[in-house]
């Protein structure tokens, strides 16, 4: 009787998953395994929007293995010492899991190998499950990942990508091993009253349902923020509910303009993760040092303060902001906006934005949130690091009639389109009636300020 072990860490689904089906091509039975590890709220990355998330992941993933006549072993402790025990237990001789793009996750990989092959245990590290293509699969001449994203995407876009495994039919679990309770979101506090549901189901529910009346759209509106016309996928890709080479591969054959801004879209995400794989500093380091000299947080309390909770005086930060607060995610062009206004306008550190985001967003991970403000603080792969995003003028184009204010700034919810971006220029007797503060700052003052610390007056 030949066991193994599927370690699951960010793929927590059965359709296209590589892991699974190479360990049920090789072995009579299979020990799916979830290890809650301790180090993952020591590091203060277990907040509670993702605990909650994660919580119904984990949930919905036993409930596909159950359907196979499997079922999840979730265990709790230090990563190599539980799964060292497990393979033990059931007497594996392979145990496979997903490859990692961060730091910690080559060093449990490289623990893990090591720790496994003295109980003459095999560790099969499998490429393309968290991302499309594999970090390092495509290289420019001379460097070891792309610095700059269209180079890149042009050769991504050439990739030849893996088939997607189907969902397994049959699951075979060791009856001897044992594993504790699965986790549950109603064990949590400080969650985001609007939070999605999180699993693998209602990943594919919501995936299939936006490519009938969303993605021929795309391209033209998933800048729109009242629209609300992005797929809002991201959470269930973070945790690898959705495959991303599964949403690589439908979309293309659907076709079309929004299909294509879609894969690109997701392109992104694997730009990203083949950045940080080759530079792994960069999730707490400038990955290009401007030698800013950032206002700390004691410098900066009382504006930090206000962009949190959405009171900085300009209506789409705030509209941002109090979404993030409330649903645990945020659109994707408010992201930049509310960032950009931290990092350049307030000229604050931007890992101080970085780490309030990952405080709430559902979505949040290491690699894209740390490259995505680093893009935006002009520390990351911007060509332009010293573009900076005017949030009137971005509200106005992105949100005319101001629908997406309204609906996250209801103090605003009677101001007229015309002025609902610039309220501080309504009639004195106007502005009285409104319980919405005054602009935090100046933007041409902000904008002054940028420039000169970084030596371009």
């Amino acid at each position: 009787m030949t066991v193994a072990v599927v370690l699951f860490t960010s793929d927590l689904r059965v359709h296209d998953h590589p892991p699974l089906r190479a360990a049920l091509a090789w072995a009579d039975e299979v020990v799916p395994l979830f290890v809650r590890d301790p180090g993952v709220h020591a590091a203060g990355f277990d907040a509670p929007n993702r605990s909650a998330f994660l919580a119904d992941c984990l949930a919905d993933l036993d409930a596909s293995l159950r359907r196979c006549g499997g079922r999840l072993v979730v265990r709790k402790g230090p990563v190599v010492q539980e799964v060292c025990a497990v393979a033990a237990e059931c007497e594996a001789t392979e145990v496979h899991l997903a490859a990692g793009v961060t730091g910690y996750a080559h060093r449990r990989e490289q623990q893990l190998r090591d720790a496994l092959s003295g109980q003459g245990v095999a560790l099969h590290v499998h490429d393309s499950v968290i991302t499309a293509v594999a970090p390092g699969a495509v290289t420019p001449a001379g460097n070891d990942h792309f610095a700059v994203f269209t180079p890149y995407f042009r050769r991504w876009s050439q990739e030849r990508l893996r088939d997607v495994c189907p969902a397994p039919r049959v699951v075979h679990v060791p009856d001897a091993v044992r594993g504790e309770p699965l986790p549950s979101r109603e064990e949590l506090s400080g969650i985001s009253p609007g939070l999605p549901t999180g699993g693998e189901a209602p990943g594919r529910d919501r995936f299939s349902r936006w490519v009938r009346s969303g993605l021929s759209d795309y391209e033209d509106r998933h800048d729109d923020l009242a629209g609300d016309a992005t797929s809002r996928l991201s959470p269930y890709l973070h945790f690898g509910a959705l495959s991303p080479v599964e949403l690589v591969q439908r979309a293309r054959e659907r076709g079309g303009p929004g299909a294509e801004a879609f894969v690109r879209q997701l392109c992104w995400r694997d730009f990203h993760h083949q950045v940080l794989a080759a530079r792994p500093d960069a999730s707490h380091q400038d990955y290009r040092t401007r030698h800013d000299r950032w206002r700390t947080e004691d410098e900066a309390a009382e504006d930090i303060a206000a962009w949190r909770d959405g009171h900085t005086g300009y209506p789409v930060v705030d509209a941002a902001m109090r979404q993030l607060r409330h649903e645990g995610w945020m659109h994707n062009r408010a992201r930049l906006l509310a960032a950009s206004f931290l990092a350049k306008t307030l000229y604050v550190d931007w890992r101080i934005g970085a780490r309030h985001f990952l405080d709430l967003l559902v979505d949040g991970d290491i690699v894209n949130n740390q490259l995505n403000w680093q893009w935006v603080a002009g520390t990351g792969t911007d060509t332009r690091p010293h573009r900076v995003l005017n949030p009137v003028v971005q509200g106005k184009r992105f949100d005319a009639a101001g629908g997406y204010v309204r609906r996250w700034v209801p103090e605003l919810r009677d101001v007229a389109d015309a002025r609902i971006h610039e309220p501080w220029r309504l009639l004195e007797r106007e502005r009285a009636r409104l319980e919405y503060p005054q602009p935090l700052i100046d933007l041409g003052e902000g904008l002054a300020r940028f420039k000169h610390a970084r030596g371009r007056d």
